[in-house]
């Protein structure tokens, strides 16, 4: 019996041991979290850019992560991922990147769309640490010079006497060009082809070259429209635009849209969120340098900037917008 109850005392002093040691090592472990997010960053930030080097977007965010740079005093390196009409990146960033802050990515509005469209393997909501939203594009429809095609009234006509005939290329299946697009057709009761490519610099390309009619992309197809290779027929934005004199918006040829597709940054899900608001309050002081809000008026982006909390709602909000639009187009993905 007395052994018994020796060993009873062992074992229960043990449990201690153990218990203590337990919540010796969490509180360590807290400790080092706190300690890491206090000293964020540390080391170069990896910004993955879900599209080709050297087009609009590409320019636009390089500029942007080396004033952000300057505000966290570490370098971020831009590494291009692109494909899927702007989900590559992303669904990567959320497969195989830590949540520690030191790899994020552009969130195009694609990335909500795509699981709508035809599933992914990320969840928009759970997937991602949303960091903030900054901006938004300007887009525009425009045809190849030997197309023929010089006006919107033209093409709509075209493809009324021509159904499915009117070949169109996008910067990828489900992006917002594609769907505005869609969009288009649907309110004119018509039919266009769709003709997806990786990247801006290519649906410039192609259009230019007359490999399809028209393009819809933003103005950085404005050079070889200067050149005489292309022909703006509309711009998407509720204004005129002073770089396309003379160019219809949407609206003013009768439709009710206005697209401009704002984008932001997130991280991997769970990330720090004292680690989150030194990368928030980085991206919105560099957004507010001049030399950055050149740069998006150069590339006829419009700064829109929205706190974490804000992206959050927004996020939640433009999905279910989505939802609707996409349905709409009998574009949703078919249940087995």
């Amino acid at each position: 019996e007395k052994n018994t109850r020796e060993e009873m005392t062992t074992i229960d002093r043990a449990k201690r041991m153990a218990a203590g040691l337990a919540l010796a090592v969490a509180a360590s472990a807290m400790t080092a979290g706190g300690a890491a997010a206090q000293d964020y960053p540390t080391r170069p930030i990896t910004l993955i850019v879900p599209w080709a080097a050297g087009g609009q977007t590409d320019i636009t965010l390089r500029t942007l992560a080396e004033a952000a740079s300057k505000q966290l005093g570490q370098p971020i390196v831009v590494e291009n991922k692109p494909g899927g009409g702007g989900t590559v990146g992303g669904a990567t960033m959320a497969a195989t990147a830590k949540p520690d802050g030191y790899t994020i990515a552009q969130i195009p509005i694609g990335v909500f769309r795509l699981p709508i469209m035809q599933g992914a393997t990320y969840d928009p909501v759970k997937d991602f640490t949303y960091i903030a939203n900054i901006a938004g594009y300007v887009f525009a429809t425009y045809c190849s010079i030997e197309s023929k095609l010089t006006t919107w009234k033209e093409v709509i006509d075209f493809a009324k006497a021509n159904p499915g005939k009117l070949t169109y290329a996008s910067p990828g299946h489900g992006t917002s060009n594609n769907i505005g697009m869609e969009l288009i057709a649907a309110h004119s009761g018509v039919k266009f082809t769709e003709v997806p490519f990786k990247s801006t610099n290519e649906v410039n390309v192609a259009v230019a070259g007359n490999h399809t009619m028209c393009g819809a992309t933003g103005l950085d197809a404005k050079p070889l429209a200067d050149a005489g290779k292309l022909k703006f027929v509309n711009v998407w934005t509720g204004k005129p635009n002073p770089k396309l004199p003379g160019v219809p918006t949407l609206k003013e040829l009768g439709y009710p849209f206005v697209f401009d597709s704002p984008w932001g940054f997130a991280g991997p899900k769970g990330m720090d969120p004292k680690v989150v608001v030194k990368l928030q309050d980085a991206f919105k002081k560099a957004i507010e340098e001049p030399g950055l809000l050149e740069t998006l008026a150069k590339y006829d982006m419009v700064a829109n900037y929205k706190s974490t909390e804000d992206y959050r709602k927004f996020v939640t909000e433009v999905i279910e917008s989505e939802r609707k639009v996409v349905d709409s187009l009998g574009l949703g993905k078919k249940a087995n």
